[in-house]
C-alpha cells in the first residue's frame, strides 16, 4: 500500500521546484493534493499531475481558507497542511538597501515566509484536530546558521523554525508541527518585487550555483526530489507518529561543515 494513502492534503507554493516535487510524490503516495499557485497559467500543469490547483496569494488569509475548505468539501477532511511557498533575497546585504526598501521588502518576505505558514496553520487546525494531521514548512538551512541569504531572508526562515516550535506546543496533542530544512536546490525560487528581485531566480547563475556546490561537504546542489522523502514521513502518522516541533535538515551536510 502507498505510504499515504486516503490522504488529503494541501501545499502551496507548488508551482514548481520543492512544492512541484512534494505533489507530484505524495499523489505518486495515494494522497489527494489541492496545490496552490500564484499563477494562472501553472494550473494545467498541476491538475495533469493529478493535483486539484487552487490560485491565489499565500500572503491573504483568503487564499488558505479557501485551499482547505476545497480539500474538505471534495474528500471530507484534511490530514496535513504544508506550508512551501518561500521567497529568498540573493544575499542582499542589509547597507545595499535604502531605508524604504528594506520597510518594503521586510513586509513582503515576512509575508510570504511567515505569515503564509501562520495563516496556512490557522485555517487548517481545527480540521487537522479532527483526523490528528499535521502542518509542515518548508524552512532553510538559513533557520540554523547565517549566510544562507541576506538578513531578511535569514531573519525570516529563524522566525519560521520558531513558529514550528510554538505551533507544536500550541497544537499538541492532537496536531504535529514540523520543517524540512533543505539547503541549496536547484530551483527557480524568486526574491521580492521590493528588491526588484521578482523576475529572477536562484538557478538563472551558473556561477552561483558552482559556489553553492563547492561549500557542499555531498559535492553538489540538491534538487527538488532530494527533499520530497522528508515531508511524506512528516506527512505520515505512522512513521513519525512521535515527531513535532522538529525542523529537519536536509543540506547535504553544509550546516555541519560551518
Amino acid at each position: 500500500m502507498a505510504r499515504l494513502d486516503g490522504y488529503r492534503i494541501v501545499v502551496t507554493g507548488a508551482a514548481a521546484g520543492i512544492g512541484r516535487a512534494v505533489v507530484r510524490r505524495y499523489v505518486a503516495e495515494g494522497a489527494r493534493v489541492v496545490a496552490v499557485v500564484r499563477k494562472e497559467g501553472d494550473m494545467e500543469g498541476l491538475a495533469s499531475d493529478g493535483a486539484l490547483p487552487v490560485l491565489g496569494d499565500v500572503r491573504d488569509y483568503a487564499t488558505a481558507e479557501r485551499a482547505v475548505a476545497l480539500a474538505v468539501e471534495q474528500w471530507g477532511g484534511l490530514d496535513c497542511y504544508v506550508a512551501n511557498a518561500g521567497i529568498w533575497d540573493f544575499h542582499k546585504r542589509l547597507e545595499k538597501q535604502s531605508a524604504s526598501e528594506l520597510g518594503d521588502a521586510f513586509d513582503e518576505i515576512f509575508a510570504v515566509n511567515v505569515k503564509g505558514l501562520m495563516f496556512g496553520a490557522r485555517a487548517a487546525v481545527a480540521h487537522l484536530r479532527a483526523t490528528g494531521g499535521s502542518v509542515i514548512a518548508t524552512g532553510s538551512n538559513a533557520s540554523f546558521l547565517a549566510g544562507g541569504g541576506g538578513a531578511l531572508y535569514t531573519a525570516s526562515k529563524f522566525a519560521l523554525r520558531g513558529m514550528v516550535m510554538q505551533l507544536a506546543r500550541e497544537f499538541a496533542p492532537d496536531v504535529r508541527v514540523n520543517a524540512v530544512a533543505p539547503g541549496a536546490t536547484d530551483t527557480a525560487i524568486s526574491g521580492p518585487t521590493a528588491l526588484g528581485q521578482a523576475d529572477r531566480a536562484m538557478n538563472g547563475d551558473a556561477d552561483r550555483m558552482d559556489a553553492m556546490a563547492g561549500d557542499m561537504p555531498l559535492g553538489r546542489v540538491s534538487v527538488p526530489e532530494d527533499h520530497a522523502s522528508l515531508f511524506v514521513l512528516l506527512a505520515s502518522r505512522e512513521e513519525s507518529a512521535y515527531v513535532t516541533g522538529a525542523t529537519m535538515l536536509s543540506d547535504g551536510g553544509l550546516t555541519i561543515s560551518v
